[in-house]
């Protein structure tokens, strides 16, 4: 059975832009089936619309759903794991720069402090996520101006996740017109595997 790929963007994202376009046409290129969301208000990104947005375009899951996510798109696809059924499980998920507990050097405007507010103290059980996922990716830098390294922890511990910390690579933002990144393509590539 082809395995399926879903990438989720990240706050004010867009589907099509930077890097993320080119991995879902790599990824499509080596055999899988790749679904690039477009996620509602990307300015304004709430749980409850990102996680049904996911849920109605993903549909029933199986050990050959995957996804991929960037920033935001980490927490929207661990709270979309979260709602499964109890036995439910996809074939795993690759978080890029991702966070649970702690996001620095953001707006300080009122609606990104609710927003941000609503993705880092709305309960999450790692543990219930863990249980959906056959394994997982995470994928850091150590100059990320948002995620702090700390962030580590959560996914390592709760998630069971292999960590990849790679140097100067900022927050990976496609918005920042990065048009490639082959490291990330290439540990997708063997994370997944054929």
């Amino acid at each position: 059975m082809q395995k399926r790929i879903f990438i989720i963007h990240g706050w004010g994202g867009m589907a099509n832009e930077g890097w993320l376009s080119w991995l879902k046409e790599e990824l499509e290129a080596a055999g899988y089936l790749v679904f690039a969301l477009q996620m509602p208000n990307t300015n304004e990104p709430r749980i409850k619309t990102w996680v049904k947005s996911i849920s109605d375009s993903v549909g029933l899951v199986d050990g050959n759903t995957f996804f991929i996510g960037h920033s935001i798109g980490c927490q929207a696809i661990a709270r979309y794991l979260e709602g499964l059924q109890r036995g439910v499980m996809v074939g795993g998920a690759v978080f890029v720069a991702g966070f649970f507990k702690n996001l620095t050097n953001m707006g300080n405007d009122a609606l990104s402090r609710d927003i941000i507010h609503e993705w880092l103290d709305t309960p999450i059980d790692l543990i219930s996520i863990n249980s959906h996922l056959l394994k997982s990716l995470a994928i850091f830098s150590d100059n990320d101006p948002y995620v702090s390294l700390d962030n580590i922890e959560d996914f390592k511990n709760n998630l069971n996740a292999e960590i990849i910390i790679e140097h100067e690579q900022g927050h990976y933002s496609g918005s920042s017109g990065l048009p490639k990144y082959p490291s990330i393509l290439d540990n997708v590539k063997v994370f997944i595997g054929d």
